[in-house]
């Protein structure tokens, strides 16, 4: 499973990071990144939790 943000439309609410801090952090420029690839198997439900909440839909999990 693979998780992507797309990046220039990120709002830097942290959300996903509250969710799933074991794929995304908040980068040094402020905004979301995913530093974990593939998604553990153990953080992939948090991971889409992460993905349904984003306010602004830029987080896709596949």
């Amino acid at each position: 499973m693979k998780a992507t943000i797309e990046r220039e439309g990120c709002i830097a609410c942290g959300l996903c990071t509250e969710l799933c801090p074991e794929v995304f952090r908040m980068a040094d420029d402020g905004l979301a990144e995913v530093y974990t690839d593939p998604v553990p198997a153990e953080a992939e439900d948090t991971a889409r939790e992460a993905e349904e909440s984003c306010p602004v839909s830029v987080i896709k999990v596949e």
